[in-house]
């Protein structure tokens, strides 16, 4: 196998952290607006924690994106 073709599709099996990380924000937030809607008095005091878990997915999508990139450019 060339080895260019291996960094592609090395990169390209790395880049599905990044669609993995948006379904996790999805579902972070789909849950939250579903408890919300069950218990409205509790929905400010989990807002907070929606956002931290809305964080930790964008960050492992970045940091998928970031191995995607390095597997492309560095030799």
């Amino acid at each position: 196998m060339d080895p260019v073709a291996a960094k592609w599709i090395g990169a390209g099996l790395a880049a599905i952290g990044m669609g993995a990380a948006a379904i996790g924000v999805g579902t972070i937030f789909g849950n939250f607006l579903s408890g919300a809607l069950r218990n409205p008095s509790a929905a400010d005091g989990q807002f907070g924690r929606a956002f931290i878990g809305a964080a930790l997915a964008e960050g492992l999508g970045i940091f998928a994106f970031l191995v995607a990139i390095i597997l492309l450019f560095v030799k």
